[in-house]
């Protein structure tokens, strides 16, 4: 079918005419066009703060960042061996440009600009698969819009293609599809041939509607697992990433949206204009360049080697039943066992509360999430802070085991 953005987008979204500001049209010269103050700023600043202009509006399209973040993925989905080999050719899988991508504060900005964008609140909705990331619901109850739910399969947290596809075929009130991979708090990868499939079957079908994959942890599977560089393929597809995970820059609130040209310019048209502040690109710059990505990569490698020493040490521990989710994050979901050897709730929590307050060892606990009873969510340390979880981890289980 083909993809007609006027039949999933809302009307005043599409007749919405983009906010020109000032950087639009010059960034040098004699600036006096913006009312900025020419003096500079009040505050002491660093040398490197100095040179960033601070007293300046930022650039509203950040051409520079996008185009290094498009090499990055570019050259992934091409890396020999990757997971998905993407055949970059003209007129099948076009490479991506500045023009797939919508930069955001964090995910979150994006996750609630689709809904504005595609979403008419009151009248249509919104599916995700739980158990899933908690903003998607918060998101869609502030934009009023429905949440219909088809839960992942529980055995291996895998989505539920037919049913996801049963609901949506029949019920075109749903425009949006929200699917987190890899999951949270699942930490496993939707697998992406499963993935391709849905994305196919929708295209054959009158469906007009996105599907989103937040792809947060994705740097933390396999090298070519991202979804990103198949926007220009299937035009339904939106992908989801940030750098506050593998890049480890969650401090700086950016975001990334990779899409078809004519859902980023949507989205783009939507955005503030000066969302992206003079700081954040001036470190996200930093993070793209081949160095820094060099170090990213290396980074995650260690973290993926740690989590598997961190997962046998735990499992060895009296009151630690099975890992109930994936490997494919930065992160863990294990189950906490009662004295009968059974996942349990209360153990869980009585665990996870005597570690933040008594021992100063923070973990979160999932057990209300669907499948997850018993369940805590572990972050990966380094090796010395997965020494200490282990070691208190130990304690802890023996008072509440």
């Amino acid at each position: 079918m083909t993809f007609d953005i006027s039949k999933i987008a809302r009307r005043n979204i599409l007749g919405l005419e983009p906010y020109r500001c000032a950087r639009d049209d010059f960034k040098v010269g004699l600036l006096l066009d913006a009312n900025e103050n020419t003096h500079g700023p009040s505050a002491a600043l660093s040398a490197r703060e100095e040179s960033l202009e601070l007293n300046r509006y930022p650039d509203p399209h950040q051409i520079e960042l996008k185009q290094k973040i498009c090499d990055f993925r570019n050259s992934e989905a091409a890396t020999k061996g990757a997971i998905v080999p993407v055949p970059l050719v003209e007129g099948v899988e076009k490479k991506l440009t500045p023009e797939n991508l919508c930069l955001g504060v964090g995910s979150d900005e994006s996750i609630d600009a689709l809904l504005r964008c595609f979403c008419q609140p009151g009248k249509e909705r919104l599916l995700v698969c739980p158990p899933t990331y908690g903003m998607y619901g918060i998101c869609a109850q502030v934009n009023d819009v429905e949440l219909v739910k088809i839960p992942l399969k529980l055995d291996d947290f895998q989505i539920d293609k037919e049913m996801i596809l049963s609901s949506v075929l029949n019920d075109p009130s749903i425009k949006l599809i929200y699917l987190t991979s890899p999951g949270n708090p699942t930490a496993a990868q939707i697998d992406l041939t499963l993935f391709v499939q849905l994305l196919e079957e929708l295209e054959q079908n009158t469906w007009h509607g996105l599907v989103i994959a937040d792809e947060a942890y994705v740097d933390f599977s396999p090298i070519g697992s991202s979804l990103a560089p198949f926007v220009n393929k299937f035009p339904r597809l939106v992908v989801l990433q940030t750098l506050s995970k593998s890049f480890g820059l969650a401090g700086i609130r950016l975001g990334i949206t990779y899409s078809t040209p004519e859902v980023s310019l949507l989205l783009n048209s939507m955005k503030y204009p000066y969302n992206i502040s003079n700081l954040t690109s001036d470190v996200a710059l930093r993070a793209t360049t081949p160095e820094a990505l060099a170090k990213m990569r290396e980074t995650c490698s260690t973290i993926v080697e740690q989590r598997g020493i961190l997962l046998k040490n735990l499992l060895e521990l009296k009151g630690i039943g099975k890992n109930r989710g994936g490997l494919d994050a930065n992160f863990l979901l294990i189950e906490v066992l009662n004295k009968e050897g059974n996942p349990d709730n209360e153990v869980a929590n009585n665990v996870y509360n005597y570690l933040a307050t008594k021992r100063n060892v923070v973990v979160r606990f999932r057990g209300k999430e669907l499948g997850c009873t018993g369940c805590l969510r572990v972050t990966v340390g380094t090796e010395k802070e997965n020494e200490t979880l282990v070691e208190e981890f130990r304690e802890a289980l023996k008072r509440y085991n």
